[in-house]
């Protein structure tokens, strides 16, 4: 085993994935820290904002394992790997060890970072950033990350806040029509700086309302509208 580190947030569950092509799987959560994007809604800062780097632990791929399996009770488990930008960490190897003892790992990205280990996760979730977002989308990149990825199964999940978000989202999918795509209405009250936020469940509820009636209209009839479902059970808390 190497002495590599990886830069971890928290690390909790089993609990479900609560959005996306994997919702409602049990999964146990690896929250990377560290990101290269700054997204106006992000809602989970404490992995992103240098302010709260020395919150996050340097660990070995075999450590991270450790309190994965025994979260898991030593079965097998799905491991969601996310952040931050969990494809700016050195993940190769906990993939591979994790992989060895039985476990599988999806990814969410933005698709900025290409990583040769993408092709080793068992589900690549690339979620380029909307307009909403306040980011810019290198669509280079994201091809490239496409690319890596030919040897898992990859997905696209965009967030949709507005029109000018669901216009992204059709782009998105006309660039790479042979991905699934995911649609998920955004969650306008993300914590500031810890989970005590309340979730406006009927602006939610409304927005999806919303999306589903665009995605009809445009009779766009290979997308998927799915709720973030542990916003729904769980609000804003952390750790679920």
């Amino acid at each position: 085993m190497s002495d590599t580190r990886i830069r971890v947030s928290e690390i909790f569950g089993p609990t479900i994935q609560g959005e996306g092509a994997l919702i409602g799987q049990p999964t146990v959560f690896v929250r990377t820290g560290g990101c290269d994007f700054r997204c106006s809604w992000c809602d989970s800062m404490h992995a992103v904002d240098n302010d709260y780097r020395d919150t996050w632990a340097p660990m070995t791929a075999q450590a991270v394992m450790e309190d994965v399996a025994q979260l898991s009770g030593g079965k097998p488990i799905l491991v969601t790997l996310s952040g931050g930008n969990p494809a700016i960490q050195p993940l190769a190897e906990l993939i591979r060890l994790g992989q060895r003892q039985g476990y599988y790992f999806a990814m969410e990205t933005q698709g900025s970072v290409v990583k040769d280990w993408f092709e080793a996760l068992d589900m690549l979730v690339l979620s380029p950033k909307p307009p909403s977002s306040g980011m810019e989308t290198n669509w280079g990149l994201v091809a490239e990350c496409v690319e890596a990825g030919q040897g898992t199964q990859t997905v696209l999940k965009i967030v949709v806040f507005n029109e000018a978000d669901f216009a992204y989202a059709r782009d998105a999918a006309a660039r790479f029509p042979q991905l699934p795509v995911y649609l998920q209405p955004g969650n306008h009250t993300p914590p500031p700086a810890d989970d005590s936020a309340v979730v406006d469940q009927a602006g939610l509820d409304a927005r999806m309302r919303w999306l589903v009636d665009r995605v009809t209209e445009e009779k766009w009839y290979d997308a998927r509208v799915l709720p973030q479902l542990h916003v729904s059970l769980w609000g804003n808390k952390r750790g679920v």
